[in-house]
């Protein structure tokens, strides 16, 4: 059955992460930017997918358009981003999109992307989740499965952690500390329960220091990166404001969170806590759940 775009009560019945029956999206879904450490411009066309598909990529412009499964034993590097890869096809920044699709609960697509990085947009997952909205949410029948955490599973790096813990509904909760004051210590938590990702975490931009530019570019990162794309802060206050929120670097980092559990296939029902933490560690996290639990 397909579900108008306009029907508000049933989106947010989808994006809660517990609906038991699959997704996937009802129309293709196309968009077009630069690539954040590639500065090299994609276009991106998602497609509907059968039942236990998953979300996959698939590299379009190489030949034999190789698939990607957007699953924890796909994960690549992860400094600054998080890359998947099946043999030499590989696509980076793959987290903000994910992010979008398991909170609006869409299982399965197809990501055509004719090149090695998802476009950034706007820094935000904003974009996304305002075209996977409008082509709305096809139901399949057949069940959701759930990833349940039984017991504390923690990964750290110094005082750097991501930890799952148990819980009867899925929570992230997430911190940070910069030693610049317009960031300074931050914490958001949320629950995908709540229906609310598209107005209080979706819209939370990537963000950077500019102290740390220059080298950044001199690794041949961030090359896409611009005032358009990314918040900038310096030690007096931030290049380009306003914020949208008032902690959006936490928010942005929990948005971050989500796009790399979502390569579990579906968010775990536990209260993900995470303090300074990376891509690194995000993956890291789901990898030891997905070692140390069964799906249902």
């Amino acid at each position: 059955m397909t579900q108008s775009p306009l029907q508000a009560d049933h989106l947010n019945a989808a994006s809660d992460i517990g609906a038991p029956l699959q997704h996937t999206i009802s129309q293709p879904v196309t968009q077009t930017g630069i690539g954040l450490h590639s500065g090299v411009e994609v276009s991106v066309q998602i497609q509907p997918a059968a039942p236990h598909t998953g979300r996959v990529f698939r590299r379009s412009d190489l030949p034999q358009q190789p698939e990607i499964r957007a699953h924890v034993d796909a994960v690549g590097q992860t400094l600054l981003s998080t890359e998947l890869g099946q043999g030499t096809a590989t696509v980076r920044t793959v987290e903000h999109l994910l992010a979008a699709m398991v909170s609006l609960g869409i299982d399965n697509a197809y990501i055509d992307v004719n090149g090695p990085e998802m476009p950034l947009l706007d820094g935000s997952a904003q974009l996304w989740v305002t075209a996977l909205t409008a082509a709305g949410l096809q139901q399949q029948a057949t069940e959701r499965p759930a990833v349940i955490v039984p017991e504390p599973i923690w990964v750290r790096d110094n005082d750097a952690f991501v930890v799952a813990m148990p819980a009867p509904a899925t929570r992230l909760t997430y911190g940070i500390d910069f030693d610049v004051a317009p960031i300074g210590n931050q914490w958001h938590s949320w629950a995908p329960q709540s229906g609310s990702f598209a107005t209080e975490i979706a819209p939370a931009r990537t963000f950077g220091l500019a102290h740390q530019i220059e080298y950044l570019r001199s690794q041949g990162l961030i090359k896409g990166g611009s005032l358009d794309n990314a918040l900038v802060c310096d030690h007096d206050g931030w290049v380009n404001p306003p914020l949208r929120f008032e902690n959006e670097p936490a928010r942005h980092k929990l948005l971050d969170l989500l796009g790399d559990l979502s390569l579990l296939g579906t968010l775990p029902i536990a209260h993900i806590m995470a303090y300074k933490a990376s891509h690194h560690l995000h993956v890291q996290l789901a990898k030891a759940i997905a070692t140390q639990t069964t799906s249902s």
